[in-house]
């Protein structure tokens, strides 16, 4: 058979079109399927980042919060005849640090000079020091509340994060200041976002406030306590010192694009940002688009020496896959794995791309359960109360019916972690969490918001609702009565309640403060009893 022969066969014509066809659908395959890949992956790597974000974002908020009460608590103790006396002040604020030790950078009372009288523990060189040119003594001098610029502090010498309230006297003028210092490495405050990191390489958290210009913590060495960077440079950065709250795909300073989520602190009004570089979040795009490559080159060779009956036999389950995922897009299949019909590449390949859809469906369930519920009892978490208590505000307009809050706080607990350890405390929450469940409702909802604080939300009540409330308040105190078995030993915690009725003009965050409110008094009356607001 001659050469002319061979090329004008329409067997020879046909291998070369059907080898064209190939090779242009691989391509078109390759570009088509990494972009949809990314733009699929995009979606998932941003919700994510997004949800990491928020989780170190209330972390943060709550330990800042925490920090806020505890410093207003004290300053409202605060004996001020101690003021003239700073020996004795000294021993006050030493005593209130055994007690709770969240400002592990040491408290200290500064007189209307700005200069510090009294501290504890003590630092060198921070008593008879004037901090009036600092922006919390200033503005707590003025009557408010204030969380300071981050700085390197003058006596410990590590960036800290300063914070200060007013000292009021009985007619509501400040007689003093009260400070508290945390490093911001230090255990259980930013030490965790700093060691975090997110994929291999340069992936991790920062810290950011605007207010300050300046990145207050950060996985990355080198940025804690540094300014931010110009306008222009970072687009999405530029857009989250504007106010946006979200996530997207962004070039950084150093000219590497990365998915980014950020999210809100609002007690400080800073912000968390998760970075993640795209050359690893997109690194599946990359696998999927070689793996495809290779498949093609292989099924040219397999087309030019099998034949169009050979192809369509190798190809066949990828067909039928590719219908089955087709009619499921259209609704008239339901969303199931794709069948695998043979044991080959192509069977390999839908099966990993069902364990991957599967995996990816795992994970997404297993986040959005991470994101509403406290991982140690199960409960709702405060986010997932947050929209109960919204939703239960408006039907309680809507249909004329009552809504309750009972914010309940264990007494004697400490005692248990100090006792025995934290996996005997949190023993202890699972154990008290199933006696409150056994004397709720199903319409109610019992909900864990941090260490050994519960909220009881009580819906759809009547006229009666007061009483109704006081019941169940009754029967939570009761439910406590019998001591808690852990181990071999028997231990009598207490339950401080407080109880507030939801009114016409009534928040979730205002119902909220209205509750705890009440069960601080229950804890000043002796805990273990029901106060309302």
């Amino acid at each position: 058979m001659t050469l002319r022969r061979i090329f004008d066969s329409i067997i020879t014509r046909l291998l070369i079109l059907v080898v064209c066809l190939v090779c242009i659908g691989s391509l078109a395959r390759y570009y088509a399927l990494g972009h949809f890949l990314r733009q699929d992956l995009s979606t998932v790597v941003q919700e994510q980042q997004l949800a990491l974000a928020s989780y170190v974002a209330r972390d943060i908020d709550d330990k800042i919060s925490q920090r806020q009460t505890l410093l207003t608590h004290l300053a409202s103790d605060l004996p001020q005849a101690l003021l003239q006396r700073p020996e004795q002040l000294r021993q006050w604020l030493r005593q209130q640090y055994q007690y709770q030790n969240l400002f592990s950078g040491g408290l200290f009372v500064a007189d209307l000079h700005g200069r510090a009288v009294a501290d504890y523990p003590v630092a060198p060189g921070r008593t008879e020091r004037s901090y009036i040119d600092r922006d919390y003594i200033r503005a707590a001098l003025q009557g408010s509340s204030y969380i300071g610029r981050p700085v390197l502090g003058h006596a410990l010498g590590v960036p800290v994060l300063p914070m200060a309230v007013p000292v009021f006297n009985r007619d509501m003028q400040v007689v003093a200041v009260l400070a508290g210092i945390t490093p911001l490495a230090a255990p259980g405050f930013l030490d965790l976002l700093q060691k975090a990191q997110i994929g291999h390489d340069n992936g991790g958290f920062v810290l950011v406030s605007p207010r300050d210009n300046l990145f207050v913590a950060s996985s990355q060495k080198g940025m804690n306590l540094q300014k931010l960077p110009a306008s222009g440079i970072n687009p999405l950065h530029d857009r989250a010192m504007a106010g946006y709250r979200g996530s997207g795909i962004t070039t950084n300073a150093e000219g590497q694009e990365e998915v980014a989520a950020i999210v809100s602190v609002p007690s400080s009004g800073w912000f968390v940002v998760a970075r993640l570089p795209s050359s690893e979040a997109f690194a599946t795009v990359g696998h999927v688009q070689t793996f495809a490559i290779r498949g093609a080159i292989v099924a040219t060779v397999l087309f030019a020496l099998l034949a169009s009956a050979c192809m369509y036999y190798v190809l066949r389950p990828l067909f039928h896959a590719a219908a089955d995922a087709e009619r499921m897009t259209r609704g008239e299949l339901p969303l199931v794995p794709l069948a695998i019909r043979r044991n080959d590449e192509v069977g390999h390949f839908i099966a990993a791309f069902n364990r991957l859809l599967r995996k990816l469906h795992e994970q997404q369930a297993q986040l959005e359960r991470i994101a509403h519920h406290d991982t140690l009892t199960g409960l709702p978490n405060r986010l997932l109360l947050a929209d109960r208590l919204k939703l239960a505000l408006a039907q309680s307009r809507r249909h004329g019916k009552h809504v309750a809050l009972l914010f309940m706080d264990l007494d004697g607990f400490k005692h248990i972690n100090d006792s025995l350890g934290h996996d005997a405390g949190d023993e202890a929450l699972r154990m008290v969490t199933t006696r409150l469940q056994a004397v709720l409702r199903e319409t109610d909802t019992l909900a864990r918001i941090g260490g050994d604080e519960f909220v009881l939300l009580l819906c759809d009540l009547d006229e009666q609702a007061r009483d109704i409330a006081r019941i169940v308040a009754e029967k939570c105190l009761a439910a406590m009565q019998p001591p808690l078995r852990i181990g071999t030993e028997e231990f009598q915690l207490g339950i401080s309640i407080g109880l507030t009725l939801a009114r016409a003009d009534s928040t979730p965050d205002s119902l909220l403060q209205e509750a705890d409110q009440a069960m601080y008094l229950a804890k000043h009356a002796g805990g273990n009893c029901l106060m309302r607001s």
